[in-house]
């Protein structure tokens, strides 16, 4: 009789140890899950939201560069209304753009004569920016030089968008 009480607390004592390790295994395994499926969910949204991302960025420094553009033209004109010329005494541009600061994504320079100018922002590599060149000249005329691969060209404006929309 002992024999079997012995048996019995043995055979019960490790049902409850199987037990606390299967419930223990099973907690663990469904917090497993619920990090696989919020992992998934967060590498879902980052495949939607890194393209637009990335758009909106590259979006932000063609607005910038063609905002600094516009700025170099009124600047030009002001300098041309006051030396009635578009070059210096030394002979280059009477309004020489700004110098880019280190996180612009153009560089903008400058070529004129005494009759007329062009200034030029070119995409900087190093942001991506490479393949991206505009330019505007003393009439006003925008110019789009270069997009990349995969964009629609606009000549006679500033095309700022994938698909050809320009300003």
């Amino acid at each position: 009789m002992f024999v079997v009480f012995i048996v019995a607390v043995l055979t019960s004592t490790a049902a409850v140890v199987l037990i606390a390790l299967l419930h223990e295994w099973w907690v663990v395994g469904f917090a497993f899950a619920i990090h696989v499926i919020v992992t998934a969910i967060v590498a879902i949204l980052a495949a939607i939201a890194l393209p637009s991302y990335t758009a909106y960025v590259r979006r932000s420094h063609i607005l910038e560069a063609i905002a600094r553009l516009a700025d170099a033209r009124a600047r030009m004109e002001e300098y041309f209304q006051d030396e009635r010329t578009y070059v210096d005494a030394s002979g280059g541009c009477g309004a020489a753009p700004n110098a880019p600061a280190p996180p612009d994504a153009f560089v903008i320079t400058c070529s004129a004569t005494a009759a007329t100018f062009t200034y030029t922002a070119t995409g900087r590599a190093a942001l991506g920016m490479s393949a991206f060149v505009y330019s505007i000249d003393e009439g006003g005329a925008r110019a789009t030089a270069s997009v990349p691969s995969g964009w629609r060209r606009t000549a006679d404006c500033w095309t700022i968008r994938a698909d050809g929309s320009c300003v």
